[in-house]
């Protein structure tokens, strides 16, 4: 990565501004999965340990109106989280910006400060100028960890960092080491593994990946469009019928590149899609849609993988959520955690791939899950991510602003 980090900046005395993303899933005023916020801690002890003077963290939660505050999206659950994982108390401000704000982090005893739901205020998405000056004049240096966000130009993640020294925090490193070397470097023989419900999310995903992988897998919902455009029945699966003449010219294009490209084979069928009496099935007759991916497919993609040195994961391969229907992502899921044991590159891009994974607790037996879903998926699609492209690139000697900030 060519981006400054947290290493390359002194924070000894600083007010340091960090971006993470504590977007997580709440029932009432209870996480009930707090993987982002354990995913934000070694830069926020990091800062700690490196003697900040204080640690401000901003953050987004779910889609407030942006009119101020409510209660439902308050991150005081995620303070209480989080001051639990550092073992030291977590001041929650009443908002993010302001004269109340400002004077509240100055007087803050505690080390670490949470802002309030930037979404409070429509200005941060709109990446209002006026509103990232205000969230910079707050601290000397500003961190992005958020790589959930990066791909949104926001005035928490892209605005900012014209007002300050801005680098990437270990999350973002991490994930731009894995992803980036993946698609850029990877280890050979290098599958991927697609899913989910669209071919149109993975369109722009797949052409990328055709210049870069061994063989690609097409599972879940996407694939029954491209076996439609081999001239395979696919009875009431999901369809979509304006993209049949797109999926054949990217398996024309896979072949004139020499890309593998593997399709599911069986099925575990249903009558209608509340069914939860599947049965496995070489066809899908007329009347019947296909859920997950059937015992012959998933021996086929397991010998596909058991070749693999790098494996990318985006999308799972069935209804995952359902318990008749998971079977699919389940076994992939464990294949891949017993490579990784074997030395293979095992990477889960985010979304519901990487929710298949933790449910299925096989979370810490991966090489790398992405926190990101979107921002995931458009760095695996080629495309530049503003809150990564905002940050300061690696240079040796001081700061152009002359503030000594730079080791």
């Amino acid at each position: 990565m060519n981006k400054q980090t947290v290493r390359d900046i002194i924070l000894k005395a600083k007010n340091v501004i960090i971006r993470v993303d504590f977007n997580v899933p709440l029932e009432g005023d209870r996480i009930t999965d707090d993987i982002r916020i354990r995913a934000a801690v070694p830069t926020i002890k990091y800062a700690i340990d490196h003697g900040a003077a204080k640690v401000i963290l901003m953050s987004h939660l779910g889609r407030p109106k942006g009119v101020g505050f409510e209660k439902e999206f308050s991150l005081a659950p995620a303070a209480k989280r989080l001051s639990e994982l550092l073992g030291q108390p977590v001041k929650l401000m009443p908002d993010c910006i302001g004269p109340d704000v400002k004077a509240g982090v100055a007087a803050a005893a505690e080390q670490v400060v949470l802002l309030e739901n930037l979404r409070f205020h429509k200005a941060e998405e709109k990446n209002d100028a006026a509103f990232a000056k205000e969230l910079a004049s707050l601290a000397d240096i500003y961190v992005n960890d958020a790589f959930g966000t990066a791909h949104r130009a926001h005035a928490s993640t892209a605005g900012i960092a014209a007002y300050l020294p801005a680098v990437s925090g270990f999350l973002i490193e991490k994930e731009l080491q894995y992803l980036g070397g993946a698609v850029n470097n990877p280890e050979r023989p290098f599958v991927v593994i697609l899913g989910g419900a669209k071919v149109s999310d993975k369109i722009m995903l797949i052409d990328n990946l055709l210049k870069k992988a061994d063989t690609i897998i097409i599972g879940g919902g996407m694939a029954y469009t491209f076996l439609k455009s081999q001239g395979i029945n696919i009875g009431n699966s999901k369809l979509e019928k304006d993209k049949i003449d797109l999926a054949k010219s990217l398996l024309e294009k896979a072949k004139a590149a020499g890309v593998r490209i593997e399709l599911t084979e069986d099925f575990v069928i249903v009558p209608n899609f509340d069914s939860n009496d599947g049965k496995i099935s070489d066809v899908i007759p007329d009347g019947f849609e296909s859920l997950d991916i059937g015992p012959k497919t998933r021996a086929k993609f397991k010998k596909v993988l058991d070749s693999a040195r790098t494996v990318v994961w985006n999308g799972p391969l069935g209804v995952f959520e359902r318990e008749a229907f998971l079977n699919g992502t389940k076994e992939i899921a464990i294949h891949l955690a017993g490579l990784k044991a074997k030395g293979v590159k095992t990477i889960i891009g985010g979304g519901d791939s990487a929710a298949a994974v933790l449910k299925f607790g096989l979370d810490d037996q991966m090489t790398h899950i992405s926190t990101g879903g979107g921002a995931s998926l458009e760095y695996l699609e080629g495309k530049e991510l503003p809150g990564i492209t905002a940050l300061n690139d690696k240079r040796s000697g001081g700061c152009d602003c002359g503030c000594s900030c730079y080791k």
